[in-house]
C-alpha cells in the first residue's frame, strides 16, 4: 500500500475513532436555550393568562411577555459532541451541570423548587400590582413547612397562621425565629394561630377568621456547630388575602423570573388604557411585595427568545443589564428596570414613542 494511502487511511481512522469517543465520552456540563415565550396580556392554551373576577377590568393590546430558558433535564449525560456543538452555537449556552442543579439536585428537586418560586413570584406580583394601584392587600404570617421529626410535626400544619409567639404579637415571618430563639433547647414556646382550615374557610366566606388555638411545643436543639439553638422545625412565611379573585394561569412554568411581567399584565388589565400603546415588549426579572425588580439566570437566552418572537423592547433587571448587553439580538432595545415603578415609567415612554432618553442597558450596567 503507498505510502500517501496508508496515511490518509490511518488519518481516517484516528478522525473516526475520535469522533466515536467525542459521542461516547459524557462530560458534566448541561444546555441551556431559548424557551417560550407567553404574552401575559393574551391567552394560553384556550385560557387567559391572567383571570380577574370581582373588579372592573380593561381592554389591553399589544403585547407584556413573560419569557423562558429551556435546560436539560438534570440526569441528562452531555457527550463532548454535544458540548463542542452548543459552545459554538450563536443561541445555546453550556454551562456546568452543577450551575443548574447545585449539590447533586435530582430533577424531581428542582422541579418543586421552580414550581414554589413561580407560585411565590405570582403572589408578589399579585401584591405589588395591588400596591401600585393602592389596593389594600391583607397580609399575614402563616407556617410555610412543617419539617418532619421535628417538634412541631402534629402540632402545626401549613398554612397555619401565626398570629403570636408566647403572646408577642407577630407582623413578619423573622419574628417568629426571633422569639423561639429567645428560649433554650428543652423549654417551651405557645404559637397562638388561626388553624388552616379555619383560614380556608374564612377566605372562602369572605370574613375574617377569629377562631384561634394555642399550642405549646417542646422545642428542640438545631443541628449547628457549637452553640445549640432552639428550634421548631417550621418554616414561617407570608400569606396575602387579596380584595378580588386573581388567578393566573400558565403551565409548565417555573421560577420566580416572570413575576415583574405578572405585575405589569395586572396593572395594564386593572387600569384604562394600555400600557404598551400596542408595541410588542417582552422582559424579565423576579418581583418582592414592594416592587423592586431583581435578576434572573439565562438572560441572553431570554433576549433571543423574545426577538425572536418579534420584540421590539426588553425590560431588563439591572443588575443583568451587563450580561445582556454583551450580545444584544439586532433590532430589539434593552431597557433597564429596578423597580415596577422604572418599568411604568419606560413603558409610558414607549407608548408616547418618546424613547430617545430610555434607560438602556450597557456593558457598564
Amino acid at each position: 500500500m503507498p505510502r500517501r494511502t496508508a496515511t490518509m487511511l490511518a488519518s481516517t481512522l484516528m478522525l473516526i475513532a475520535l469522533l466515536c469517543a467525542g459521542v461516547f465520552i459524557p462530560v458534566p456540563y448541561s444546555e441551556m436555550s431559548p424557551g417560550p415565550t407567553v404574552n401575559t396580556l393574551g391567552d394560553h392554551d384556550g385560557e387567559p393568562v391572567l383571570q380577574i373576577s370581582g373588579r372592573k377590568t380593561y381592554p389591553t393590546t399589544g403585547h407584556l411577555n413573560m419569557t423562558t430558558v429551556r435546560v436539560t433535564s438534570a440526569d441528562y449525560k452531555m457527550n463532548l459532541v454535544e458540548a463542542v456543538y452548543g459552545w459554538l452555537a450563536h443561541d445555546n449556552k453550556v454551562v456546568p451541570h452543577d450551575t443548574l442543579y447545585p449539590d447533586g439536585k435530582t430533577e424531581e428537586q428542582s422541579t418543586q423548587e421552580n414550581a414554589e418560586e413561580f407560585s411565590q413570584s405570582q403572589e408578589s406580583a399579585k401584591v405589588a400590582a395591588l400596591k401600585e394601584l393602592k389596593i389594600p392587600v391583607k397580609s399575614g404570617v402563616i407556617v410555610s413547612t412543617v419539617v418532619k421529626g421535628t417538634p412541631s410535626e402534629g402540632k402545626l400544619h401549613a398554612g397555619d397562621v401565626v398570629k403570636a409567639v408566647d403572646g408577642t404579637a407577630v407582623k413578619e415571618p423573622s419574628d417568629v425565629a426571633e422569639l423561639v430563639t429567645k428560649h433554650k433547647p428543652g423549654e417551651d414556646v405557645v404559637f397562638t394561630i388561626v388553624p388552616a382550615k379555619e383560614q380556608a374557610a374564612a377566605e372562602k366566606e369572605k370574613r375574617t377568621a377569629t377562631k384561634t388555638e394555642d399550642i405549646t411545643i417542646t422545642t428542640a436543639p438545631s443541628d449547628d456547630s457549637g452553640e445549640k439553638r432552639a428550634i421548631v422545625g417550621i418554616s414561617a412565611g407570608t400569606d396575602h388575602t387579596f380584595p378580588f379573585t386573581i388567578d393566573i394561569k400558565l403551565a409548565d412554568v417555573g421560577g420566580p423570573s416572570a413575576g415583574l411581567m405578572f405585575a405589569l399584565g395586572l396593572y395594564d388589565k386593572l387600569t384604562p388604557g394600555d400600557l404598551t400603546g400596542g408595541t410588542f415588549v417582552a422582559g424579565t426579572g423576579t418581583i418582592d411585595d414592594n416592587g423592586k425588580v431583581g435578576p434572573i439566570g439565562g438572560i441572553e437566552m431570554k433576549t433571543v427568545g423574545a426577538r425572536g418572537k418579534g420584540a421590539q423592547y426588553f425590560l431588563t433587571p439591572a443588575d443583568n443589564c451587563p450580561a445582556a448587553a454583551k450580545d444584544t439580538p439586532k433590532g430589539l432595545t434593552l431597557v433597564k428596570v429596578g423597580t415596577m415603578d422604572d418599568a411604568l415609567g419606560a413603558l409610558k415612554d414607549i407608548r408616547a414613542g418618546d424613547t430617545a432618553d430610555l434607560p438602556k442597558c450597557t456593558t457598564k450596567g
